[in-house]
């Protein structure tokens, strides 16, 4: 197991990871056990966070899992009084919960009006709610503590229209601005030692938009092809290519960045098209 020197160690930290179940959650959890961190995992896939949980285990790493939805409040503070009693404290929270529904979007042959506004509704909770939630009940420790890291998931459907995921990028974009006053605000009463950030990953091929990005031979779909364009590194990440970021943005090497939303996305956000 890697121990990183200096200003970037999270050696026996405690990082909580909301959706740790999923592609970008789990791979993260997976490379912060074996740089020391002991990792909780939030989610509702508990098969999968159990073998997680299992193979960072084997692996003589630290995690645990615990089923509750981001959005049930009595749950997570059952969970906040487990990890303080058996660790002491929460030194990092990682938002990575969300997702998107069907009814939620716009294909390309309708129009905004035949969206349904109760899937927009329920996109925008995940998402949005999906991270103030933990964001409440995990803060108020580190209020307590004195010290404590939130880095919450944004997306490139935050700072840019992109076509068809209206809810979706609706609740990121929301996302954006509580991320920074969330920041604000902690600094302003508890001090310089709790910080709130984002990061806002580029297209990266996961479960969820496999489908919409890559044909069943390989190729990309018009979709897929629309978004290497305008990709300046001609390509879709990976999720590995989070965690640098993650793990500055979670350490002392950073330690006088809050309120900021970080792109990782190829050069996508920079990019004008012509």
């Amino acid at each position: 197991m890697t121990r990183l020197p200096g200003k970037f160690n999270i050696d026996k930290k405690a990082i909580i990871i909301t959706g740790g179940e999923g592609v970008l959650g789990s791979t993260l959890a997976f490379e912060l056990a074996s740089l020391g961190a002991r990792i909780v995992i939030i989610g509702l896939n508990e098969q999968r966070g159990q073998e997680i949980v299992s193979k960072i285990s084997g692996n003589k790493g630290s995690a645990v899992f615990y089923h509750a939805s981001v959005l049930d409040r009595q749950a997570l503070k059952e969970i906040r009084k487990s990890i303080v009693t058996g660790w002491g404290s929460i030194d990092v929270l990682i938002n990575a919960a969300g997702g998107n529904m069907k009814g939620a979007t716009v294909e390309e042959d309708e129009t905004i009006f035949e969206m349904n506004p109760d899937d927009f509704r329920k996109v925008y909770e995940l998402n949005l709610e999906g991270t103030v939630i933990p964001s409440l009940i995990f803060g108020e420790q580190m209020s307590e503590q004195g010290r404590g890291v939130i880095l919450n998931y944004s997306s490139m459907a935050s700072l840019r229209a992109i076509s068809r995921i209206a809810g979706y990028s609706a609740a990121k974009a929301a996302v954006d601005n509580f991320t920074r006053w969330m920041a604000v605000d902690m600094a302003a009463k508890f001090g310089d030692g709790i910080r709130v950030n984002a990061i806002a990953p580029g297209f990266l091929v996961t479960n969820q938009n496999r489908d919409l990005l890559i044909n069943e031979d390989g190729s990309l779909t018009d979709r897929g092809k629309k978004i290497i364009n305008q990709t300046p590194f001609g390509r879709f990440g990976e999720p590995e290519e989070l965690t640098g970021t993650v793990l500055w943005l979670i350490t002392d090497a950073s330690s006088f960045v809050t309120g900021a939303v970080i792109p990782v996305d190829g050069g996508f956000s920079a990019y004008s098209g012509v």
